[in-house]
Parts: C-alpha cells; structure tokens; sequence
C-alpha cells in the first residue's frame, strides 16, 4: 500500500501546482472572472511511543495531504486527499476490535493512526460579504473544538459531510450546520466505524462588544449506527469571554461556559446533565498563565460526552478520559507556556508545562493526576515539535506514559 499511496499523493501534488504557479504570476489583482489556483501540500513525520504498563506501543507514521482550492470570484471549490503510512506499526490503530483487519493489534497499546488513504475535503463554498455557504465534506471546528472539531492532533483529520451557513446579521453572527455523516479518524479500514451517520445539527449566534464576547449554541446529535445511539445527545449552553488589557506587555482573561446534555434521538439512557468550564488567564513578563476548571456532569448513570469533538486539546494529552466515565469528570489544571524570540538560534522556540487533577463529578473520588510537557520551534515552513505526558492513575484506569516526536512541513 505505501508506493500506491505516495504515488497517488504526489500527482495530486503535482497536478495542482503548475496553474497556481500561473495565477500568482500576475500583478495580484485578479477580475471577478479569472480562476486563482492554490495549492495545498503538508506532511507530517511524527513518532509516538506508550507505556501502559502491561501494554506499550511504537509508531512511525507519515501523514501527507495534498489537494487544490480553485477559486473564481465568490466562488471557490476545493478538493482534498489525505493519506497516512505507518513504517513502525508495533501499535494497536484501533480502540475498538475489528475482525479480520490487520491493524487491529490487541497486543499493542493504542495510537489511533491507521494506515489510511481517502478523499479528506471535497467542497463548494459561496462567500459574500462576511457570510459564506460551504457544501460538501469538509473541515469543522467551532469555538476551542470543545463539542465540534476536527482532531488536527491524529493523522487522520474527522471531516463532516454537511451543509453550513455563516451569516453576519448586525452586530451578531449566525452559524448552522446540518451533517449527515462523520467521517471519522479511523480510516477505511475501521468498518462501520469509518463513518458515521446521522443527522446532525450545530447552530449558535456570537456577539461582541468592546472587550466582552460570548456565544449561545445547541448540537443536536441523531446516529444512525446502534453502537453509537449512547452517543446521540442534544446539548444546549452558551459562554462568556472578557479580555482585560493591562499595559502593552500583560493581559488577562476570563471564560466561563455552562451547558446541559440530554438523550436525543434513539438514545436508550434517560439522563440530563450539566457541563461546567471557568478559565483565567494571563499574559505577564513574557510567560502565559491559565488556570481553569472544567466539570462534566453526569446523572442516572450517564455522563456528559462530547464524541465530535478535538477531545486531545481537554483533559490531558495522554487521552485517558476521551469517554467520560460514567460518574463524570472534574478537570482542574494549571499551564505556563512561554516563547523564546531572544534565541534566534532556535527560531520559534517555545515550551509549556501543565498539569491536572481529575476527579469524578459525583461523589468526588480520586481519579488520578497528570503531567503534560512540550517544546516546540517553526523554521521558516518547517514546525519540530517534542511532546510527553504522564498520567498517574489513583482510581481510574492505568499509569500512563506517552512521548512523541513530530516534524511538519505546510506550504
């Protein structure tokens, strides 16, 4: 599969760049009816060890996407693919059993990257003052990807087949989608889990003023597939964001979100639960600060779960809680990132430290503590990245301990 695979990604490659080559050739000011080619090429090397204990991983993979957007005044279409190689594959591509698929290696620990070759985005969009119509499979991520996102993190991106509207109506902006399938990051060897169906539905209207912004949202999520009906929910909520300028050199900042989840669609659970978040952040003597809280509820059993999310970015790098158990979960964290312009020997240099301690929401029992560290540097299009995380189990799962090395390349 790997020769077939990078051949059909470099003439995708190849075939783009000539007449984008050609369009920028000019003044760059194109008329309404002229075609602008941009091409879209990234690469990504990484490689991702785990221990678990009795369980452990190793994983080279090489995820390439190539593709072209073509546009001709409001109008653009863009077409994408995306494919991932695995060189090392001692590691289990799977969190699920899938009989028959070689990728599917129970005696190895989980890296959720599968060898993987498909159409990413294939979308036409429509843009007119401010607001914009996108039609086909493509990329979503609202807000901090919280509740919708595209798991940037994973090789393999999560895509939509949807139709979305962004609309500005004074002083307040419009979002709706409509999904009828997730494409997942799984990959065509996962089976039914490849791709999800359903009927899927995220609306929200943000406003701002001056320092203040806020957004109210609703995700109404209707699977098709009986093993995903515990995930079909209906979540209503909003959140709040304040920025405080200090001086030129320090800042600070505030977020707080509230929403309530219920069973929706062929959900057979009866349940209805609170989803809690509280950040305060700061920008001071070159280092950024967070502290937050973010709480997710459970009652008769069930928990909050936020299953189209970019659930890596919450909770911990080691993804220890991608579901929340059943007696819910209480994230609270500390961070401290700071960036390096006075190294100009290392461009982009950057680190961060941050850690957490989880407890369930009900009943307060003692779940475990994490460590998460990272170190990164951009050299001109070139991005290296060194990443680790270590989770302490005290009374869920199991100890922890995950380090990737990651180089990526985008024009």
């Amino acid at each position: 599969m790997g020769m077939k695979t990078l051949a059909i990604v470099a003439a995708l490659a190849a075939s783009s760049l000539p007449e984008a080559a050609i369009a920028q050739a000019g003044d760059g000011q194109a008329d309404a009816d002229q075609i602008e080619l941009r091409p879209i090429l990234s690469v990504r090397a990484r490689a991702e060890s785990v221990d678990q204990g009795a369980l452990e991983a190793t994983a080279a993979t090489l995820r390439v996407r190539a593709g072209a957007e073509a546009r001709r005044g409001p109008f653009s279409l863009l077409v994408e693919g995306e494919a991932t190689l695995a060189p090392v594959r001692r590691y289990n591509a799977f969190p699920f059993p899938v009989q028959g698929e070689e990728q599917s290696r129970p005696a190895h620990a989980i890296v959720a990257d599968p060898e993987n070759v498909e159409l990413n985005r294939l979308q036409l969009e429509y843009r007119h003052r401010g607001g914009a119509v996108t039609a086909g499979r493509q990329r979503i991520g609202l807000d901090d990807q919280r509740w919708v996102g595209s798991v940037g993190w994973r090789q393999n991106e999560q895509t939509f087949d949807a139709l979305r509207a962004v609309a500005k109506v004074g002083p307040a902006t419009i979002d709706a989608t409509y999904a009828i399938g997730q494409r997942t990051i799984f990959g065509n060897d996962a089976g039914p889990r490849t791709a999800l169906g359903g009927d899927f539905v995220f609306a929200g209207i943000s406003a701002g003023k001056g320092a203040i912004s806020g957004k109210l949202f609703a995700y109404l999520i209707d699977y098709d597939e009986p093993f995903a009906y515990a995930n079909s929910s209906q979540t209503y909520g909003g959140f709040v964001a304040v920025a405080i300028p200090i001086d030129q050199r320090a800042s600070a900042s505030v977020r707080a979100s509230y929403a309530r989840q219920s069973d929706h669609g062929a959900n057979p659970f009866d349940f209805a639960a609170d989803y809690w978040s509280f950040e305060a952040a700061a920008k001071l003597a070159g280092f950024d600060l967070a502290a937050g809280m973010e709480t997710l509820g459970a009652d008769n059993g069930r928990a909050v779960q936020t299953p189209l999310a970019t659930l890596h970015k919450f909770n911990g790098w080691a993804d220890v809680f991608l579901t929340t158990p059943p007696g819910g979960l209480q994230d609270g964290y500390l961070s401290l990132g700071r960036k390096f312009p006075e190294l100009s020997a290392i461009p982009g240099l950057n680190a961060s430290i941050a850690l957490h301690r989880f407890r369930s929401s009900d009943g307060g029992l003692r779940y475990g503590e994490e460590l998460d560290l990272a170190v990164g540097a951009r050299f001109q299009s070139i991005a290296a990245l060194v990443k680790y995380a270590r989770y302490k189990a005290r009374g869920f799962g199991v100890d922890t301990r995950k380090l990737w090395l990651q180089l990526e390349f985008a024009l």
